[in-house]
């Protein structure tokens, strides 16, 4: 008998425990909504400093509520934070247990993926919000401005693309060009040196060349000496003879006595002029 009331008394200890744990759940969640408010509260004063504090603690009282998180993810959104935000938002739909809670918590998650630009993201997000709750214009309003958005991005990335690859196929084009050019001048340089090369090799060969004239110039000159020489002696053994069309000395004697004999001819008449006297005109007497 002893033993079975230790039994039944073990057995109402199980049955209590429950109970007391879910009535210190209740307490919690009671104390987490009421920070909430208190929270809340403060945003609507523009306290974001205390309102935090008070989310902050609302979340850790209780994880079943998740009016906290969610609220404190759109002060964040407000505030521009969106990496705290979209923590807060995706905790919020966690922790959400109705369909209505998590649609709020996924169409804001969406959000804030279209302010990152992250368009394929926030397609899926709103479409998630949309399986909650399928009337809500707002959230399918936003799933078409983010579909198109993907689209003209996506346009745009293989634009950028395309225009990437020809740039990148001009620049290889033009370290062709460049590399070709730069063997080209090599080889005209190698070409050039190997000209140089053969220029200087017959420069060599003509260095020897004037010596031989050097000494065949004197040769000539010897000879050039000995040939005046040898002329003036022609001209002292041989008479001079008058050339082609050259008048004789005995010539030129007889053409000066008659010249001579002209002009005393000339004078002669001129004298006998002056005796007679000038010429005038007469005029006659009727």
């Amino acid at each position: 008998m002893k033993n079975s009331i230790s039994i039944l008394l073990l057995f109402i200890g199980f049955l209590s425990f429950p109970q007391e744990e879910n009535k210190n759940q209740q307490e919690a969640l009671r104390e987490s909504k009421n920070l909430t408010w208190e929270a809340n509260k403060e945003l609507s004063e523009n306290n974001f400093v205390d309102a935090e504090v008070d989310y902050r603690k609302a979340i850790a009282k209780s994880d079943e509520n998740p009016a906290a998180p969610y609220n404190l993810g759109n002060a964040y959104y407000n505030k521009e934070t969106y990496s705290e935000a979209f923590g807060r938002f995706k905790q919020a739909g966690e922790l959400a247990t109705d369909k209505k809670a998590k649609h709020n918590a996924y169409h804001n998650m969406g959000n804030v993926f279209m302010k990152r630009k992250e368009y394929q993201k926030a397609v899926e997000a709103y479409k998630e919000a949309l399986r909650n709750d399928p009337t809500d214009e707002e959230t399918r309003y936003n799933l078409a401005l983010a579909k198109e958005m993907l689209k003209n991005d996506e346009e745009q990335n293989k634009e950028n693309q395309d225009n990437k690859d020809e740039q990148d196929q001009q620049d290889q084009q033009d370290q062709n060009e460049d590399n070709k050019e730069g063997d080209n001048k090599e080889d005209n340089k190698d070409q050039e040196q190997n000209e140089e090369g053969d220029q200087g090799d017959e420069g060599d060969q003509n260095e020897e060349k004037p010596d031989e004239n050097k000494e065949g110039d004197g040769e000539q000159k010897e000879e050039q000496n000995k040939q005046p020489e040898q002329g003036d002696q022609q001209e002292e053994e041989q008479p001079q003879q008058p050339r082609p069309n050259q008048l004789s000395k005995q010539q030129i004697q007889n053409l000066l006595d008659a010249m001579q004999n002209e002009e005393k001819k000339v004078q002669e008449k001129i004298d006998a002029q002056k005796v007679k006297g000038v010429k005038t005109k007469t005029e006659k007497d009727w």
